[in-house]
């Protein structure tokens, strides 16, 4: 007889596990492009943007809507009409957070309480907009290649593993933006000292708008990677927000590093409790973590102490 028979439990069969690791990477690469762009806002301007699933749901919307028109119009290959809506619909996101931001949140002088309900508002309005526009009905987005790799126990989805490829891209994109560059450069003078920026002549609310704009693109941009997956619906955007603030909140908040390691994590669990599981025991266990962080570290695991 051997050690596994005297386990008090039985462990899970490898195809099943590795089931579950698949799909929280893909999981993990989507949540740390959405939660990466709700840090990169509140690290940058210390706004808290409620409305930050929507954004993400909006590119979903907007993702259907464009290849839907593109294969009813021009015909031609799936990956026509997801390559057009993957540049256009980020795009069209990011020009309505940044006119936001100038109309809503630039008034309101940032002020962290106020923007807070402003961006709740902002959540409603642009969830009433889709339903009234888009319609309750949930709606997929073909796939733009299929194709699986083989592994020792089944086939796996080739596109998911390339989001996760894309994925990593875009951060790494992201992150030579923000460390390597003038712009970077400018974004994290103005993080420091507003008020000095501002001296030296940096136009900080044109920095501000770009942020907000770049912010609510990535989530967009995941939320266009992921719609193949999942079908795009005016509802979508609340397990993304309340994934992105538990990755935020874990990570700390402003910190691009922690965020990337905390949805990895996330994701990760995610993916496999909810295969081995439920998915709802999933969201349990990691709504407690968030709360044992924030009574025992409550600057997130690699966010900087408050002075």
């Amino acid at each position: 007889m051997d050690l596994i028979s005297y386990l008090p439990f039985s462990l899970p069969h490898p195809a099943l596990l590795a089931a579950g690791v698949l799909e929280g990477t893909v999981l993990a690469a989507v949540l740390a492009l959405t939660a990466l762009g709700l840090s990169i806002v509140f690290g940058i301007m210390r706004v808290v943007n409620v409305a930050h699933g929507e954004f993400y749901m909006l590119g979903a919307v907007l993702a259907w809507f464009i290849t839907h028109t593109v294969s009813g119009t021009v015909g031609g290959p799936p990956w026509l009409g997801f390559g057009i809506a993957l540049i256009v619909a980020p795009l069209v996101v990011a020009s309505m957070a940044a006119a936001t931001d100038w109309l809503v949140l630039k008034r309101l002088d940032y002020d962290p309480e106020a923007t807070i309900v402003a961006t709740i508002g902002i959540l409603y309005i642009i969830q009433q907009l889709a339903l009234t526009f888009y319609g309750p009905d949930a709606r997929p987005v073909e796939a733009p290649f299929d194709f699986r790799v083989q592994t020792p126990w089944f086939g796996y989805s080739g596109y998911k593993l390339s989001v996760v490829g894309a994925a990593i891209l875009l951060m790494l994109v992201v992150w030579l933006v923000l460390t390597r560059t003038k712009i970077g450069l400018i974004m994290r003078a103005t993080q420091y000292d507003r008020e000095t920026a501002q001296a030296f002549g940096i136009p900080v609310d044109k920095v501000y708008a770009g942020v907000f704009a770049l912010g609510a693109g990535l989530a967009a941009i995941g939320a266009v990677l992921i719609v193949p997956i999942q079908q795009a619906h005016y509802l979508m955007g609340g397990d993304p927000l309340l994934l992105s603030f538990i990755v935020v909140i874990l990570g700390g908040l402003g910190s691009l590093r922690g965020t990337l390691v905390a949805a990895i994590f996330i994701g990760l669990s995610d993916g496999i409790i909810s295969t081995l599981y439920e998915p709802t025991l999933a969201k349990i266990l990691a709504t407690l973590l968030v709360a044992m962080v924030l009574v025992f570290r409550p600057q997130g695991l690699f966010g900087a102490r408050a002075a």
